[in-house]
């Protein structure tokens, strides 16, 4: 992630822990907003720089979290198939996003503070 400058706010990056191990974040919903784009795992996988079996692997991995499809084959033609986010994916990717910037807005404040307070610690 790049340094914040002195002129913009820290970032807040949100994971949210489910039960036990199971966790949705950043990289998750990435590749789910990359297929989404790209049309296919395999090209959202080189999107990120990761392999097909990475990617199949973290999709596989929401569906068991979520207990439901978030990604849908397509039929293929002469250029082979693709993937596309089903509803309950894009409902998904959708709620992540609003808790992503519903927080952002709560903790505005405190992170333009942290911003000042590190910005103070440099110069002295």
């Amino acid at each position: 992630m790049p340094r914040a400058s002195a002129k913009s706010l820290p970032q807040l990056s949100l994971r949210i822990d489910l039960d036990g191990e199971d966790r949705i974040g950043p990289g998750k919903i990435e590749l789910l907003e990359q297929i989404r784009e790209q049309g296919s795992i395999s090209a959202a996988g080189r999107a990120m720089d990761m392999s097909y079996k990475r990617a199949w692997d973290l999709v596989d991995e929401i569906n068991r979290i979520c207990g439901h499809p978030v990604v849908e084959p397509q039929a293929g033609g002469k250029n082979g198939g693709g993937a596309m986010l089903t509803p309950f994916g894009e409902k998904l990717v959708a709620r992540y996003r609003k808790i992503e910037r519903d927080a952002a807005r709560a903790v505005h404040k405190e992170l333009a503070a942290l911003r000042s307070d590190i910005a103070r610690s440099r110069k002295s």
